[in-house]
């Protein structure tokens, strides 16, 4: 088996540009509630968020021997997605490897194992999302595959698949559908300030959530109306 694929296809830079204005909560829903990665990946500082391809990278736990390699491989823009058996008592990525991904326009580094070194991330600007933290170190030993098929966080990620963070967690985007979904989601940013503008006019939840018909059907009541209406 090949384990490096260094050649991958990529989303339009455009077209991924644009689906990053929109929120990860907000492609989720956009996109049918599909793609969502587990929620216990988040990120060392809530104030960074990021968009880019996936460069997706196999290691074993307590061992970032292919997250080097990796490192090494990636392009400007991609977004390092490592699986390492969602291994948490092990700091696999720190300032050093930080360095080095900002040094070559990485765009993030999401893992479902530990990073260490949050502060001097933080301070570094790189957007870095994992299960956990641990001061625990690593070593090289072991080899995995790059940019393969993975399944992470729940869910298939292929190379070049669209990766969005922010504070509230990770989406996934199939790489083919991102101009529809950015569509999508500019569509419901639109739907929802609308909403906001009509409740700060007065309307309310039930008339403009059009769950009238709803309650009355559940039977719901109060002490005003029969039947809350």
């Amino acid at each position: 088996m090949v384990n490096v694929i260094t050649r991958i296809t990529r989303a339009e830079p455009a077209d991924i540009e644009r689906l990053g204005q929109f929120t990860a909560a907000t492609i989720h829903e956009a996109q049918g509630r599909r793609g969502a990665i587990a929620s216990h990946i988040k990120p060392i500082d809530p104030e960074t968020s990021f968009v880019g391809s996936a460069c997706t990278v196999v290691c074993a736990p307590r061992d970032n021997l292919m997250l080097q390699i990796a490192i090494h491989y990636a392009q400007p823009g991609d977004v390092l997605v490592v699986a390492a058996g969602e291994y948490s008592e092990a700091g696999m990525f720190g300032d050093v490897l930080g360095n080095a991904c900002k040094s070559k326009g990485i765009a993030a580094l999401v893992t479902d194992a530990g990073v260490r070194d949050t502060r001097e991330l933080r301070e570094l600007g790189l957007p870095v999302f994992s299960g956990s933290v641990s001061i625990k170190g690593t070593v090289k030993e072991t080899l995995g595959s790059i940019n393969h098929e993975i399944v992470f966080g729940g869910e298939l990620i292929r190379p070049g698949d669209i990766i969005k963070g922010d504070a509230d967690g990770v989406v996934l985007v199939r790489r083919e559908e991102v101009a529809e979904v950015a569509e999508l989601s500019a569509r419901r940013d639109e739907h929802e300030a609308e909403l906001i503008r009509k409740y700060w006019a007065g309307g309310t939840t039930i008339e403009l959530c059009n769950l009238t018909e709803v309650l009355r059907s559940k039977g719901l009541t109060s002490d005003i109306d029969a039947v809350v209406l």
